[in-house]
This record gives C-alpha cells, structure tokens and sequence, in this order.
C-alpha cells in the first residue's frame, strides 16, 4: 500500500541520447528533421553534420565532457543544432529564459560555473544580457563548415548529465537540476503515454528554457521523426497559431496548462487533427478537457505529470469520456514506464489508500541532483525504500483514488505553478526584501487557472505607499522573470501577528485574497475614443485580448485579467504595431495604461 508501480519496458544501452539519434541518421539520412515554417530545414543528414561542427567548435573552446554551456536561442532549426551538438561533445547544454532580466541570468551563469555560452548572432537585447558575465566566451552555431580538423563525438555513460534546467529557489537563488542522459532515455525509449513514430510531426511551442522542450526535441529525433518549430501561442493571434497547428500536419504536441484552457475556451476544436496531445504544468482544469473532447477530440489527450526532476513526465492520465465520467477534479494518472510513484508519511512510510502523504518519485528518470547545492540534494533526494536507489521528494501531497489513478491535493511548502512555471513564493519575498524598499514582504498565489495570479504584501516605511509599491515593481522587474512578477502590492502599516508574536501569514493571505474586483466587475468609465492616437491603439491592443470592450487610461492590466502569458502577447503586438520594443513586464509594471503610454509614447512610436 502506497507505492504503484507501473511495469516498464527494458532499460536501454548505457550511453548518451544522442546515440539513439545516430542511430535514425543512419536509418533514415534524408528524412526531415527539423522544419521552421519560414522555410528553413535540415535532413537527418544535414543535422547531424552542422552538429558535429558545433561540437568541434565547442571542443577548441576548451568545453570538456561535463562542462556546463549556457544557450542563449529562441526556438529554432540554430538551437535544435546547438543542443546536439553539445550533447556530441559530452557537455551539458543550460538554456537560458529569453525572458530572464540580467541580474538573474548573471547569478545562473555564475552559480553554475558557465564559461561558454551558444548565442545567436546579432542579437542586440541578448547580447547586452550577457555583458554581466565578461569572462564567457560567446560561440554562434555554425551555418557552415568551419574549416578546422573535427573531432570524434565524446564517449557518454548515461549517468553522464545532459542538460540542466532552472526552477525557482526557497532561498532566493536558482536551483539548477542536473539532469543525466538515462532520464532522458527513459522519457523516450518505450513511453508508455505518447507514441512517436517516423512519419510524425512534433510541435514545437515550449520556452528553450522549460522542460516540455526536453521532450519535443529528443522525442522527436530519437524517433526519426520531424520537429516542426513554431511560435508561441502567446506571440501570435490564436486563429494564426491554431491555423499554423492544421497547416503544418502536426501530429504531436505538448502544452501547458495555461495556453491549453486558452485554446480550450477560445477554439475548443481547433486540437482534433492532432493524433497526440499532452497537457502539463499545474492543475488540469475538467470543463476545458470536456470541452476539447465534445468539439473536436484529439487521437489521444493525456494530462501528464512531472516536475523536473524526475525529467519531465513522471505520470500521465489518459483523458476520454469514460475515463472522466463522475469525476469533479483531474487525476495526474499512473507511473509511466520505468517509474515508481510512492505516497509517503514524514518518515517516508506508505500510507494507506485514499489517505494523502507526500508523492515520491524513483527511477532512472530521477536527476542526479541540484548543482553545487549538496545540502539540498540530500534533503530532496533520498534513498528509495526496499531498493535504496534515488528518490525525489516531489512536495506535492498526493492520494490513491479508489481506481487506482494518483490525484495531487496541494504542496507540503510554498512552492506554487503559476502558467507552468514552478515558483517559490519566498525566493520572490526575498528579492523584495533585498531591494531594501521594505523590511518584510508576502507573496501569495490567488485564482485558479486562467484566473490566477501573484498577489502581495509588504511593510510600509517612511516613503508614501503609492511609491513603495512601484519601487519594488520597478526593482524587482530587474531581478525577475515577469511570470514570478506580482501583479499587485498591497502595502501594510502593521504586520498581523500570531499569538506567539509571528507574522500571521493566514490573515496576510486573507488580506490579499480580498483585494480589488476582478475583470468584469468594474464598472465602464471610459468611451472607445479616448482622444489620443496612442491610446486609443493601445486600448485596441488590450481589449482583444482581454475581452473587455471599454478600456480608460485609468485601468490597469493586471485587474482587467492581465497575466504573464497575456502580456507577452500584447507586447508582441504593440511591438508589431507601433514598431517599438517592448518587454511583457512593462505592461505588468505600468500602475495603468495612460502611464505606460507616455512610457512608450518616449520612444520612436510609428501610429498606424
């Protein structure tokens, strides 16, 4: 009792993924391999080829096998490249948040012990990121031949880590998982929740620098199947996006939660001609997946689970008509193959069926650890009961339903999922209090789903509290990615106190729950012309997105149902509109839209 294994299929060879590419090179040396709509394309062939010239490059840099490289690249035919190539030379590549503000991929960058980085060229904005770390050598991918003496692909053991992917940490500093070639095997040898042939076509949509691209990219090549780049959901107009879906045969494709409820309540039939579907990142909303399943349902719709520790994919629900009749919550499913999923008490014992613990995780898919962190690692870490092998300590609180599927309650710490992203509340109460505008700060996560959103507290010093709050926004934008922005500062005179003299964070948490009415509850103040150009494009721009009709220079995009995922798509095109270069959080950061007009009305601003 509390421990369900799920059979797995054989373990493979023990040498690196990229192995198992090879092997589809040798297959199939002309088949497509990676495809950008905008016309550029590689072979099996030709892909192996220009990354066996990413790692000669990389080794005459002086990257040995182990080493960690940053990659700095949007999603591309140049990063599919780039990822292989330093798998070829027994490195482990580190992909950088495009949206990650300097100070934040300094302190990464360092932490980690990065001295070479893969970076686009001509890339102005990333170029200056970059310049917080003057001793990195920076290498573009190569377009051709460079013309020096190549070097045979390094001998990986499986054991050896392939890439390191950073979540947010309690202390206030990144984590950096390291994550070996076996869990990358083990995501793709067998899988037991998606099957990827040769004649698919693999979507990918996921940020470099989150995990679901672990499994676009090696699920597609490892299968010799073609990976088809395309833009964010966020960046393009949905009908674009859903359009590009159809028109490029998509067969595969692996979203988060956030963009899935968004195509769920916009254009629930929009999924049908996918033969598989995965939606991961944080809670699984039941009316969205009924919906997609009753408009247009997909080959097969799997809610899959995993933090990144366990490389991605831990569990996986498959998401039919039967399968959810009577249910009112989504389960996370069962093990895949070659994983063990344990329900544990504080002494990591079983507990009985029905009763919650903590969920854990073994199997080859678990991470060697965190870099540079021992202390950590043990904590989160530990030896499997019966087997001693590695286990990870998930945090999430986990019961056995009746039918044996596996459903998450809620977290054992502060750590939260907010549009799939893992963040810890305290890493963004300590950057708030290192700013030194306040002596205490709360961050709280409100809403659910497309509702939910970062929401805060801090204590009042002597400055007015208007100008408090936008001094933290201001500073913490600098130290932050925008999803781990809070949309809004509520600035307190005196802390709550528990009866022991603590800060009550149940009565601070309450505080914040009540704070300003949410979209749709305020009243229309404002006319559509509101008699200037500027604004006028602008409100145009938000009400799109946010389905409100009537927008003032008084509102603020947050309370209207802004988010991170919203804002970059209205950064995207107000860029595209008035040929400026925004950034997502300018628009969580302006208190309301007439101010960030005459932010961008400082810029060279081309009205339509």
């Amino acid at each position: 009792m509390g421990t369900y294994p799920r059979a797995g299929s054989p373990r493979g060879g023990r040498h690196g993924v990229h192995r198992i590419v090879a092997e589809r090179v040798a297959q199939s040396p002309e088949a497509c391999a990676v495809r950008d709509p905008a016309g550029t394309s590689l072979t099996y062939r030709e892909l192996w080829l220009r990354a066996g010239w990413m790692a000669s490059e990389l080794a005459r840099r002086g990257v040995r096998p182990g080493d960690p490289v940053a990659v700095d690249l949007d999603r591309g035919v140049d990063l599919v490249v780039a990822l292989l190539g330093i798998a070829r030379a027994g490195a482990a590549y580190l992909p950088l948040d495009a949206h990650a503000p300097a100070e934040r991929v300094a302190r990464i960058l360092q932490g980690a012990g990065v001295r070479v980085a893969v970076v686009a060229e001509g890339d102005a904005r990333r170029r200056q990121r970059l310049e917080k770390a003057p001793a990195l050598t920076r290498v573009a991918v190569p377009r051709s031949d460079p013309g020096h003496e190549p070097v045979p692909d390094v001998p990986v053991d499986e054991e050896g880590p392939l890439y390191i992917g950073y979540t947010s940490g309690s202390t206030g500093v990144p984590k950096g998982v390291v994550v070996p070639h076996r869990g990358v095997r083990r995501l793709v040898t067998g899988a037991t929740y998606c099957t990827i042939e040769a004649g698919d076509r693999v979507g990918h949509v996921a940020n470099p620098a989150f995990d679901a691209t672990t499994f676009e990219v090696w699920g597609a090549l490892t299968a010799g199947a073609t990976l088809v780049v395309l833009p964010s959901a966020a960046d393009v107009a949905l009908e674009r996006w859903t359009a590009l879906v159809r028109d490029e045969n998509i067969t595969t494709l692996l979203l988060t939660t956030s963009l899935f409820h968004m195509v769920a309540r916009a254009r629930p039939d929009a999924l049908g001609t996918l033969r598989n579907l995965l939606v991961g990142g944080e809670q699984l909303e039941i009316s969205a997946v009924r919906r997609v399943l009753a408009a247009a349902p997909p080959g097969r719709l799997v809610n899959a689970y995993g933090p990144t520790e366990a490389t991605v994919i831990a569990a996986a629900f498959d998401c039919t008509e039967e399968s959810l009749a009577g249910r009112d919550r989504m389960p996370v499913g069962r093990a895949i193959q070659e994983t063990r999923l344990h329900v544990l008490d504080e002494d990591l014992r079983p507990v009985p069926p029905g009763a919650t613990g903590e969920l854990c995780v073994a199997g080859p898919g678990v991470a060697t650890g965190y870099l540079g962190l021992p202390e950590r690692t043990a904590r989160s870490f530990v030896p499997e009961p019966g087997t001693g092998e590695p286990m990870y300590r998930t945090g999430d609180v986990a019961r056995l339903l009746p039918d044996g599927e596996l459903e998450i309650v809620g977290r054992a710490d502060r750590q939260v999922k907010l549009r799939g992203f893992r963040i810890e509340l305290e890493e963004i109460e300590r950057a708030a209090v290192a700013t030194g505008h306040t002596e205490a700060a709360f961050v709280a996560k409100t809403g659910e789903g497309p509702d939910a959103r970062l929401v805060a507290a801090c204590l009042a010093t002597s400055v007015p509290h208007a100008e408090t709050a936008r001094r933290l926004g201001s500073d913490l934008a600098a130290a932050l990615p925008a999803y781990m922005l809070p949309g809004r500062w509520t600035v307190l005179d005196t802390l709550p106190l528990t009866s022991t003299g603590k800060a009550d964070r149940r009565r601070i948490e309450e505080l914040l729950a009540s704070g300003p009415e949410p979209a749709g509850a305020r009243p229309e103040q404002e006319g559509p012309d509101l008699g200037d150009p500027l604004l006028n494009a602008l409100a145009g721009v938000w009400a799109e997105l946010l389905g409100t009709r009537r927008i003032g220079p008084g509102d603020d995009f947050i309370s209207l149902g802004g988010n991170s995922i919203l804002a970059t798509q209205a950064a995207s095109r107000i860029g595209e509109l008035l040929s400026v270069d925004i950034e997502p959080a300018d628009l969580l950061l302006a208190p309301d839209l007439g101010e960030l007009a005459r932010q961008i009305a400082q810029l060279e601003v081309a009205l339509p």
